[in-house]
C-alpha cells in the first residue's frame, strides 16, 4: 500500500537512492553522485517540508523535490525533481503528490508553483498542464567538449573571490532561471569560479563557473561593450579554472540571437530544450 508523506525526516541517503533510481533511464543522462545531489539540494533552496514522498513499506519510490524562495516578488516553490521508480509508474502516484503539494502551499499561503520540464517529454509537459501549469518560457541547453573551446583573449581577465550580482542586472538580456539566479549561486557560492573585466576599474563583464561539474549558471557582458572580444576572454579564463571536461550553459531563453551566436561561434551545440511553466496557487 502506498502512503504519502512530506519528507522532512527523511535521511539524505535515502533520497539520492530513490532519485538514481528514478532518474536511470530518462532521456538525458544524468551523473549524480551523492556529493553532487547534495550540492543540487542546496543550491535549489530544498524545503524538506513542501516535498514529498510516496512510500511503499518504508521504501522511497517516488518524490518531489521542492525549493522555495520569492521569487518576482511572490513565494514560490520550485519543482527541481520529480520522479518515480521504473515498477511505480503509470498508478496516478505524481498527480497525487502534485495535489498534495498544493494542499499544502495553500495552507502555507504559497502564490505560485514553478518547475522545468524537458520538451520532448510530453506526458510530463501534460500532467503539469492538467495540473494547471503554463509555459512561461523555453529555453535551450548548450554544451561543449572543453578541448574542443574555441579559446580568445582578447581581454584581460581577473578572478575574483565574488561578484556582486545585484549590481550588475544591466548586463542581462532574461532573467536567469531558478537555479542560475543569484539567491542559487549564493546558496553555495564556494563552489564557484568568478571572472571579470574591467575598463577604467569598472565591470564589463563577468561570468561565473562551477570548480567542480563545469556548469555556468551566468556570462554577461555590458550591452555597449559587446562584440569585442571579452566574453570570450572570460569563458576562456572560465574553462581554465574548472576540473570538468565538459562545459554546460543551462537554460538560455529562446529566442535570444546574439547569445546564440555567440555560443555556437565559439563551439557549444544545443543538446535539449525545457519549458519554464507556473502554476498560480489560488
Amino acid at each position: 500500500m502506498i502512503c504519502y508523506r512530506m519528507l522532512k525526516n527523511v535521511e539524505m541517503e535515502t533520497l539520492h537512492i530513490a532519485f538514481v533510481e528514478a532518474f536511470s533511464d530518462y532521456q538525458v543522462k544524468i551523473d549524480l553522485p551523492f556529493w553532487k545531489f547534495h550540492q543540487m539540494l542546496k543550491r535549489r533552496g530544498f524545503d524538506p517540508e513542501l516535498s514529498i514522498g510516496a512510500f511503499e513499506d518504508e521504501r522511497l519510490v517516488a518524490f518531489v523535490l521542492n525549493g522555495y524562495r520569492d521569487w518576482n516578488g511572490k513565494k514560490t516553490v520550485y519543482d527541481f525533481g520529480t520522479g518515480v521508480v521504473v515498477d511505480y509508474r503509470r498508478r496516478g502516484i505524481t498527480s497525487e503528490m502534485l495535489q498534495r503539494i498544493k494542499e499544502k502551499m495553500r495552507e502555507r499561503g504559497i502564490d505560485q508553483y514553478l518547475l522545468e520540464v524537458l520538451q520532448t517529454n510530453q506526458s510530463a509537459v501534460s500532467l503539469y498542464q492538467k495540473q494547471g501549469f503554463h509555459i512561461q518560457r523555453t529555453y535551450s541547453c548548450y554544451h561543449l567538449d572543453k578541448n574542443n573551446l574555441s579559446q580568445s583573449t582578447t581581454y584581460s581577465v581577473e578572478s575574483v573571490e565574488s561578484i556582486e550580482l545585484e549590481m550588475l542586472y544591466e548586463f542581462w538580456d532574461f532573467k536567469p532561471s531558478w537555479q542560475n539566479s543569484i539567491e542559487s549561486v549564493k546558496a553555495v557560492s564556494e563552489d564557484f569560479h568568478y571572472a571579470i573585466v574591467r575598463n577604467d576599474n569598472i565591470i564589463i563583464g563577468y561570468g561565473i563557473i562551477d570548480k567542480r561539474t563545469g556548469d555556468i549558471p551566468q556570462i554577461a557582458v555590458h550591452k555597449e561593450y559587446r562584440g569585442k572580444g571579452i566574453a570570450s576572454s572570460i569563458l576562456s579564463e572560465l574553462a581554465k579554472n574548472t576540473e570538468a571536461m565538459k562545459l554546460s550553459i543551462l537554460n538560455i531563453e529562446i529566442p535570444l540571437r546574439s547569445m546564440e551566436e555567440f555560443l555556437l561561434k565559439v563551439g557549444f551545440t544545443s543538446y535539449v530544450g525545457q519549458y519554464e511553466m507556473l502554476l498560480k496557487v489560488e
